[in-house]
C-alpha cells in the first residue's frame, strides 16, 4: 500500500494549488481517503475528507469556502483544490487512508488513518 502526495508549492496569499494523492496497492472505492497538515507550532488538522463509496465529504470550517476536495469513481487518486490560500495555510500537507468503518467527518476530525502518505509543503506568503 502507497500514498504518493503531490503539488505543494509556494504561492502569494489569494493564489491557488491542487494536490494530489495517488493510491496504489489497494482501491479507494472501499475506503475514506483525507488530507491533513501540520503546521510549526499547530496541532494537526483534518483539513479535508472524502468517501470513496458515495462521494461524501467533509471539510474543516477553516477551509469551507476555500477547499474543494475530488475524486473520480474508480481513479486512484483524490484532488484538493486549495483557492485563495492564505498564510494560515501554510504547512506540510499529508494524505491518509482508513478502511470504511467510521463516517467521514469523525475519519476526519480523529485523524486516526490505516496508512499516511509522505508530506508535500506547502507555503504561503507574500
Amino acid at each position: 500500500v502507497q500514498l504518493q502526495a503531490s503539488g505543494g508549492g509556494s504561492v502569494h496569499p489569494g493564489g491557488s494549488l491542487t494536490l494530489s494523492c495517488s493510491a496504489s496497492g489497494f482501491s479507494l472505492d472501499n475506503s475514506l481517503i483525507g488530507w491533513f497538515r501540520l503546521a510549526p507550532g499547530k496541532e494537526r488538522e483534518g483539513v479535508s475528507c472524502i468517501s470513496g463509496s458515495d462521494g461524501k465529504t467533509y471539510l474543516a470550517v477553516s477551509v469551507y469556502d476555500r477547499f474543494i476536495i475530488s475524486r473520480e469513481h474508480g481513479d486512484n487518486t483524490v484532488f484538493l483544490q486549495m483557492n485563495n490560500l492564505e498564510p494560515d495555510d501554510t504547512a506540510v500537507y499529508f494524505c491518509a487512508t482508513r478502511k470504511m468503518d467510521t463516517w467521514v467527518g469523525t475519519f476526519c476530525r480523529e485523524a486516526e488513518a490505516d496508512f499516511w502518505g509522505q508530506g508535500t509543503q506547502v507555503t504561503v506568503s507574500s
